[in-house]
């Protein structure tokens, strides 16, 4: 996708929280029935894939379930082309992966994106000094500032600038672009469908 057609879009995803937030607001609101082209979608279900070349290559040399298989193997690929959208976002940006992680994480606090220094490293699993080490670089690149807390003088908070704000904002409208071209295939039926789906199997995970 060229650099202006994908800016567009960036533009109009301007307001969401996040493209998967959003996918999954419209898939909770779906109707059930899949709609959309019927032609398309068989074309698309017949045409062959690297799972199917994969589970071709290494059929009657390994044992497997073949549904299990094709599920898992999509799952994976599918991972690493959101990982690519995440890469993607932050060199349209200009921001490293540890600048973004530490903002989003005051983003996700609301206004005014403020947090105490020793809550926002222990979520970002860092040391005293690794915390400080990052902070120094953000707030020589204006993206955060450090604050005295008014209560208590000893605790140092952390808020994002309007500047980082907007970096941050301008990150995640990247991201939901590569997510949305992702999920573009499907119908609001199909991604509820699908979504539904997902969540039985992570459920089954999570409360084992």
């Amino acid at each position: 996708m060229g650099r202006e057609a994908a800016e567009g879009r960036a533009r109009s995803a301007g307001g969401r929280a996040t493209g998967a937030e959003a996918a999954t607001e419209r898939a909770e609101d779906a109707a059930e029935s899949t709609g959309g082209n019927s032609g398309e979608n068989s074309a698309a279900e017949s045409a062959e894939d690297s799972v199917d070349r994969h589970i071709a290559r290494w059929t009657g040399k390994v044992p497997f379930d073949v549904p299990t298989e094709a599920v898992i193997t999509r799952i994976q690929l599918l991972a690493k082309h959101v990982s690519h959208g995440k890469e993607r976002a932050l060199a349209e940006t200009g921001l490293q992966a540890f600048e973004f992680e530490t903002m989003h994480r005051l983003a996700s606090r609301g206004a005014p994106w403020r947090a105490p220094s020793a809550e926002l490293a222990a979520e970002l699993l860092l040391s005293p000094a690794g915390m400080t080490g990052r902070l120094d670089t953000l707030e020589k690149s204006g993206l955060v500032r450090r604050l005295r807390a008014a209560a208590d003088r000893r605790r140092v908070d952390v808020e994002l600038t309007e500047e980082g704000h907007r970096r941050w904002l301008d990150a995640m409208r990247w991201r939901g672009v590569a997510e949305h071209e992702m999920i573009e295939p499907l119908d609001d039926g199909e991604r509820a469908a699908l979504a539904a789906l997902l969540k039985r199997m992570l459920l089954a995970v999570e409360t084992r």
